[in-house]
C-alpha cells in the first residue's frame, strides 16, 4: 500500500524534491508512437508551459525538468519563507491565477465593504491558500489536472490520463540534488532520443544552454541559501560528461576524466555514472547520506526509508 504523502515529504528536513508523473499504462500519450502512428509531441509543450506557470504562482523554484513520451520529471525547491512573506492580497491574487475563486473573494479584492462574518470567511481562505501555495501535492495537482482535461478533450474521451499518484523523492543534501538534476536532464540521451544535452528537447538543460537568461528556471549560485547551490559551468560540465559516458558504461567501468565538482563534493565518479546511466530508478523515497536518510525517516514518522545502499555509494558521509 502506498505511503501517504505526509510520510514522504518533510519540508523542515529538505526543500528539494524530485517528482515523476506517468501516463496511464505508460502509453505514448504525450509523444510519438511508432506502432500506432499517432503523434502527440505538442502535448510536451503543454506540460512545459504548465509546469512553469504553476511554479511561478507557487512558492516554488523549478530546478530541472524533462518531458518524455509517457512521463515527465521535475526537480523543485519549496520555499516556505517566501510564502510567509506574501501579503494576504498577494496570496489571493496568485491563487486566482489558477482558480476562479469564490465571488466573496472577488468582492474583497475589489474593495467592497464586507461584514465581520464575511471577513472571517475570507481570513480562512487566506490561511488555506497560503498553505497550498507551498504544498508539493497541490503543486503537482495544479500541473496535472488541466493537462489531463486538455488531452481528453482532444481525444474525445474521458477517464484517467495520468497514473493515480505521482512519485516523489526527497533530496537530502547538495550531492543528491546535483546527481538527481543531472539524471533528469540526461533522460533523452539515455532513451536515445538525443545525442547531446543541447539537442535534448523539452529539458531544462537545453533551455539553460540555448536561453541562459531564462527566468523560468531557478538560478545557480554558490552562495548558501540560493536556489541551486552550484556553479552553472560546473553543472553543465557534469551533464556533458554524463551524456558522453552513460552509453559506454559497463560494470566496473571507471571514467578517466570526471568533472572537478565531483571531487569537491566528495563524490566518486563510478557510482555517479552508474546512477546517471540507470534507465529507471527504483522507488527510493529519499536520496542522500545514510545519516540524513535516518533523520528524514524519523521526521516523517517512519522507521525506515529505502535508499541506504544507493545513498551510501552516491553520497558518502562527510568527515
Amino acid at each position: 500500500m502506498p505511503e501517504p504523502r505526509y510520510r514522504q515529504v518533510s519540508i523542515e528536513t529538505t526543500p528539494y524534491y524530485h517528482c515523476i508523473s506517468r501516463c496511464v499504462r505508460r502509453a505514448y500519450l504525450c509523444g510519438s508512437d511508432a506502432h500506432t502512428g499517432f503523434n502527440f509531441e505538442h502535448r510536451r509543450r503543454w506540460i512545459v508551459h504548465r509546469i512553469k506557470q504553476v511554479c511561478s504562482v507557487f512558492a516554488v523554484d523549478l530546478c530541472a525538468y524533462a518531458i518524455m513520451s509517457n512521463h515527465y520529471h521535475v526537480v523543485v525547491k519549496i520555499d516556505t519563507q517566501r510564502v510567509t512573506g506574501w501579503t494576504d492580497e498577494a496570496v489571493a491574487r496568485r491563487w486566482m491565477q489558477l482558480f476562479s475563486g469564490p465571488p466573496l473573494m472577488r468582492q474583497y479584492l475589489a474593495g467592497n465593504n464586507l461584514t465581520e462574518h464575511q471577513l472571517n470567511s475570507i481570513g480562512e481562505l487566506f490561511t488555506l491558500w497560503r498553505e497550498r501555495l507551498a504544498d508539493l501535492s497541490w503543486l503537482m495537482r495544479c500541473i496535472n489536472e488541466p493537462i489531463a482535461r486538455m488531452a481528453n478533450r482532444e481525444d474525445h474521451c474521458t477517464g484517467s490520463f495520468w497514473e493515480g499518484r505521482f512519485k516523489s523523492q526527497a533530496l537530502l543534501d547538495d550531492r543528491a540534488l546535483l546527481a538527481c538534476m543531472a539524471y533528469v536532464d540526461l533522460n533523452p540521451i539515455r532513451a536515445a532520443m538525443a545525442m547531446t544535452p543541447e539537442q535534448s528537447d523539452y529539458t531544462s538543460i537545453q533551455e539553460r544552454i540555448k536561453h541562459p537568461d531564462s527566468n523560468g528556471l531557478a538560478p545557480f549560485s554558490e552562495q548558501y541559501g540560493e536556489a541551486i547551490p552550484f556553479n552553472l559551468r560546473d553543472y553543465l560540465e557534469l551533464v556533458d560528461w554524463g551524456g558522453r559516458e552513460v552509453s559506454r558504461n559497463k560494470p566496473g567501468y571507471i571514467p578517466a576524466a570526471a568533472p572537478p565538482i565531483l571531487l569537491r563534493l566528495n563524490m566518486n565518479a563510478s557510482p555517479v555514472l552508474n546512477y546517471l546511466a540507470k534507465s529507471d530508478l527504483r522507488s527510493a523515497g529519499a536520496l542522500g547520506p545514510v545519516s540524513r536518510l535516518r533523520d528524514f525517516a524519523a521526521s516523517v514518522g517512519r522507521k525506515f526509508v529505502k535508499g541506504h545502499l544507493l545513498g551510501g555509494r552516491l553520497c558518502p558521509e562527510r568527515a
